[in-house]
């Protein structure tokens, strides 16, 4: 039987050459793609880009990360220890944490990191040796109770990070504590803060040249063993040196004769000074050379006390009488905005102290009685890095802090009482009775009362107007009567740096560990963030203000909509492809069964 061919309207016959047509357009179109997919390939292996569409662009390092990994010019090995099974906390802890290592790779290819079980080795033996070493190196251990297929055990978690560089190696925590946080809560903080640890590990491992710090000595300020956990804290990213100006002008400055001009060029020898705990009254010439300091930039970290007394003072005698402590530098702090009260606060919020509450016998009975003097200072904002998710700070008898208005000077609030707060104005008698006793509502009336701020900005000269012709043209001094940019921070309190002694072994404890309570306070992040923001150009310190948002589930809604859900999430899709498929059935029916 013979095919007929189908012809075209000038009774040729077209449907090969259509065939042969749409052919050569398909492999045109194949080879198109093919060709385009090649060129995007050689494009992107030449240009690197990453596209974040998350609203709080979680993904996206900062400015500031990208310039310090633009600095990484050889490995820096990363060996996280949060591999093995987990909560679902820790196991979103470990996964955020290998994700912001992947960013950080993904910016420098140096970056090399590794998930290791340390609880992998089924002898117990040599498990034990492993925490052992790990413990030694800077981590510390979180216990854990684990479900198994037997049921549930105890198990020894690192939530940290061994970080090696060259011949350097630094330990990492990656779990942030705060006494006033849930469980979650810590976690999704520290979650918050990965990109600020990881990218500050670095600094401290790739830094070639520290910042010079100064601990200014000479007016009573606390001792080297009364601050030693925080300077060998700060050692670790500045280059410390304790100085005793004694009226000498290059204390603090240094100068440089221009060899060709003659012109005599000052600059300061450190960045940043630090007076702590002064007890004693600072001389005009002392004031005049710190000033000088502030006007070229230096910045200043003051931990003032505004009243003068100690736990000493009441070791004989359950009372003592506590005066304002006078240290000549009212007039200078007022000058540049600031001024630390001659008061004392009660709070509520309090740390206790040990106290002998009864006799067995001959024996003592020793027990914690909160004690009001000792208030627990917390941050006034999440919004600024220096207080960005910081635990509780531990004080001894504490004073408020002040701002003055002065033109041009930006003040923060960086750390405040508790909301029920009592203000006793000196003199203040100090009676050890009331440890423990009730407050009187009526007293600690007072909410968040300041304790700590930071100024920013060109700082005015307490001398302007005020030195002879003399120094004014002298060029060995060189003085300037309105500063550079600057910053400073004063905290009502001295004692924040100072640590503790171990009672039986007497060696320095980490600052705001408290032996009695064994609990560790949020002293030493402060001071160090105080200081980062202080000290560090490259604004790293920043990234601690960026809030990431965690979506969390709510407990109390997933048990009562439990049901609920399951059926959406099950049953629903099942009913939702049969209707699908009966349309479809229906439809198919009607179009085919007229014909």
């Amino acid at each position: 039987m013979k095919s007929k061919s189908v012809k075209n309207s000038t009774g040729t016959e077209g449907s090969i050459p259509k065939r042969r047509n749409n052919r050569r357009q398909n492999l045109i179109q194949l080879l198109l793609t093919i060709l385009i997919i090649i060129l995007v390939n050689i494009i992107g292996s030449q240009l690197f880009t990453r596209f974040d569409l998350t609203s709080e662009k979680r993904y996206t390092l900062s400015p500031a990360t990208r310039a310090l990994l633009d600095k990484v010019e050889d490995y820096v090995y990363f060996r996280v220890y949060l591999e093995g099974e987990f909560p679902a906390g820790f196991k979103r802890l470990r996964n955020e944490t290998r994700e912001m290592l992947s960013q950080f790779r993904a910016y420098n290819k140096y970056i090399v990191f590794e998930f290791i079980n340390p609880s992998s080795n089924p002898d117990a033996k040599e498990r034990e040796k492993v925490y052992r070493q790990l413990i030694e190196k800077g981590l510390n251990p979180t216990d854990l109770k684990v479900k198994t297929k037997s049921g549930s055990e105890q198990q020894l978690v690192f939530p940290g990070a061994i970080i090696s560089y060259r011949a350097e190696q630094f330990p990492m925590e990656l779990i942030q504590n705060q006494l006033t946080a849930g469980p979650e809560q810590v976690l999704n903080n520290s979650i918050q803060n990965l990109e600020y640890n990881i990218a500050n590990t670095i600094r401290k491992l790739i830094a070639t040249r520290k910042p010079k710090v100064g601990f200014i000595t000479g007016h009573g300020e606390m001792t080297e063993d009364l601050v030693y956990d925080f300077a060998l804290a700060l050692s670790e990213h500045y280059g410390l040196e304790r100085v005793d100006i004694n009226g000498r002008i290059d204390a603090l400055t240094q100068r440089v004769k221009d060899s060709t001009s003659g012109n005599i060029n000052i600059f300061n020898r450190y960045k940043a000074i630090i007076i702590a705990k002064p007890d004693s009254v600072f001389s005009e010439k002392d004031k005049f050379i710190i000033d000088q300091f502030v006007m070229r930039g230096g910045r200043i970290l003051w931990l003032l006390d505004g009243v003068k007394t100690d736990m000493d003072s009441l070791q004989n005698k359950p009372t003592t009488i506590a005066l304002a402590q006078e240290s000549g530098l009212d007039d200078m702090l007022f000058r540049y905005g600031a001024r630390v009260n001659n008061d004392l606060i009660q709070d509520v919020q309090c740390l206790p102290i040990m106290m002998v509450t009864g006799m067995i016998g001959n024996q003592p009975q020793f027990d914690m009685m909160p004690w009001p003097y000792f208030p627990l200072l917390n941050s006034t904002t999440a919004s600024n890095p220096i207080t960005n998710n910081l635990n509780a700070i531990k004080t001894q008898f504490v004073s408020s802090v002040d701002t003055i208005f002065v033109a041009g000077i930006k003040k923060t609030f960086l750390l405040t009482s508790s909301e029920y707060t009592h203000l006793m104005s000196t003199p203040v008698i100090i009676d050890l009775s009331i440890a423990g006793k009730q407050p009187d509502p009526t007293l600690f009336s007072k909410s968040r009362v300041p304790a700590a701020v930071l100024l920013e900005g060109k700082f005015k000269s307490l001398y302007a107007n005020r030195v002879p012709p003399e120094i004014l043209g002298d060029r060995e001094i060189g003085f300037m009567d309105e500063g550079r940019e600057s910053a400073m921070i004063i905290v009502g309190d001295g004692d924040i740096a100072r640590n503790q002694f171990d009672r039986k072994r007497g060696v320095p404890l980490p600052v705001g560990y408290d032996q009695d309570t064994r609990q560790t306070f949020g002293n030493r992040d402060f001071l160090l963030n105080a200081m980062d923001y202080l000290v560090d150009d490259s604004r790293l310190i920043t990234i601690r203000s960026r809030e990431l948002k965690i979506r969390l589930l709510d407990r109390k809604r997933i048990e009562s909509e439990k049901l609920k859900w399951q059926i959406i999430n099950v049953v629903l899709p099942v009913v939702l492809v049969i209707i699908i498929g009966l349309v479809f059935s229906l439809m198919r029916k009607r179009r085919y069964g007229k014909h």
